[in-house]
């Protein structure tokens, strides 16, 4: 007998570098400056959307407005992980997400047992804790992986919209987190887009079935003003369009 269909999580963060503890090194005029190390990346935000076991919409939402510090989010983050249990969907969360998470809870002494109690959340080849989107359409490495603006693009997508990250300091810095948050639900709501059409690409959803989830997720977050601007750019043909 198969087993159930989970309950899933999609994940994304925006952070700035925490100044605190970490010192960007000055770069010659007109290079870049350095990406912060891992451990020195501030949350926050942090981009929630979950999907029921039958792929449909139940929430999407952010944790961290204007009152809330970095411990708060990652408490309220961890006590919901913990609790529900869902399987965390990200795009190169494997690389980024959850290692500044596990770090920024150790700077702040928040428990993160599900993460490290549950083998399957760290575990690179297991779906029952996390899928890494990014890493399985990379087959773990074996080729070179796509942003998740490129492999967006590749189905009716629109990719990044707006905003880059590399805007999100500046905007933090003049007050702008509903603009960041609007721009991390954007970069979220594609992810789930992408988890759907991966569950095409796997077998598990068959064509009507994804066609189906695709088309619900769209009709529920059409009364979210915070991702009008991504769905009115979504190629709606494309996007629902796979062979039978």
């Amino acid at each position: 007998m198969a087993a159930a269909e989970p309950e899933f999580l999609i994940l994304d963060l925006e952070t700035i570098p925490d100044v605190d503890r970490w010192k960007r090194p000055e770069s010659p005029h007109g290079i870049e400056a350095p990406f912060p190390p891992t451990w020195a990346h501030r949350i926050i935000v942090v981009g929630c959307l979950w999907l029921g076991r039958d792929y449909r919409l139940r929430r999407l939402g952010v944790i961290g407005d204007d009152r809330a510090d970095e411990s708060q989010i990652l408490v309220e983050l961890s006590r919901f992980v913990g609790r529900a249990k869902p399987v965390l969907v990200t795009y190169n969360g494997r690389s980024f997400d959850l290692p500044v998470i596990a770090l920024r809870s150790l700077c702040h002494g928040v428990p993160l047992a599900w993460y490290y109690r549950e083998r399957g959340v760290r575990y690179r080849y297991s779906e029952e804790g996390h899928i890494d989107l990014c890493d399985w359409l990379a087959d773990h490495g074996a080729t070179r992986s796509g942003s998740l603006d490129a492999v967006a693009r590749l189905f009716g997508l629109p990719g990044k919209v707006g905003v880059d990250g590399s805007q999100v300091e500046g905007l933090y810095r003049a007050g702008q987190l509903a603009k960041i948050q609007a721009y991390c639900l954007a970069d979220v709501v594609q992810t789930a887009f992408i988890l759907l059409r991966f569950r095409l690409l796997q077998g598990v959803l068959s064509p009507t079935a994804y066609v189906d989830a695709a088309t619900a997720l769209l009709d529920g977050l059409a009364a979210e003003p915070r991702v009008a601007e991504v769905l009115a750019k979504i190629d709606r043909a494309q996007l629902l369009t796979c062979a039978d």
